[in-house]
């Protein structure tokens, strides 16, 4: 058996419920097995209620979840480059010794991730996107930003996730990471319904994702 968390959307903050499911585990490393795996996750959330999901992922079976892998989730970044969400967030790493990498925005998304200057690390101190500084607090807020600003220029993608509950990934194991792109897919639908996405600039965003008593400690970090 094994635990995984599905990823609900909420008109409040944190505009995310998480909630873990215990389920049967194939072991192995082939898509089939992976795809084994995810159907048993969502049959175990189906019977508490939790239904339909979809897995967003390259393990997935569905072309919608697959499409919104952030390996193959696209946007066209300031510079008007066409970038993954992958190869963005790579690229936007700043380590505490300084090391900043922005030639992997126009690495593949495979390459940037298992690229040696970066994999890894967790020394992250900050990110730099274009020019624009972003804190590594709260953990998730950039690489969540990135998705979402992703998703709002493919109004079809978005439509398409509408119709699901929830959103699961399978390979993501919050033991050993935060970012996670099932959880986004719920955030947007979250904001969405609250009303406040897309955000125009980033101070909005990290506005709307803190409670009030916390902007002032995030706008210190600029």
């Amino acid at each position: 058996m094994a635990e995984r968390p599905i990823f609900l959307p909420l008109s409040t903050l944190p505009f995310v419920e998480e909630k873990t499911v215990t389920f049967k585990w194939h072991a192995g490393l082939s898509r089939a097995q992976a795809q084994r795996s995810i159907a048993e996750l969502h049959a175990s959330a189906a019977a508490t209620g939790h239904e339909p999901l979809l897995e967003i992922s390259s393990k997935g079976s569905e072309k919608l979840g697959i499409d919104l892998s952030a390996f193959n989730l696209k946007f066209k970044a300031p510079d008007g480059r066409v970038l993954s969400v992958e190869s963005a967030y790579q690229g936007s790493k700043v380590f505490k010794n300084g090391d900043h990498f922005p030639d992997l925005y126009s690495a593949a998304s495979r390459d940037a991730k298992l690229d040696e200057r970066v994999k890894g690390r967790s020394d992250i101190a900050s990110f730099d996107f274009f020019g624009t500084p972003w804190p590594d607090q709260p953990m998730t807020a950039f690489y969540d930003w990135l998705f979402l600003q992703a998703l709002a220029q493919h109004p079809e993608l978005l439509e398409g996730i509408s119709a699901y509950a929830g959103f699961t990934d399978i390979a993501f194991n919050p033991q050993k990471s935060a970012a996670c792109q099932a959880r986004c897919a719920a955030m947007a639908l979250g904001m969405q319904a609250a009303g406040v996405w897309p955000l125009a600039s980033q101070q909005d965003y990290l506005e709307a994702i803190q409670p009030q008593q916390n902007k002032s400690k995030q706008q210190s970090l600029f």
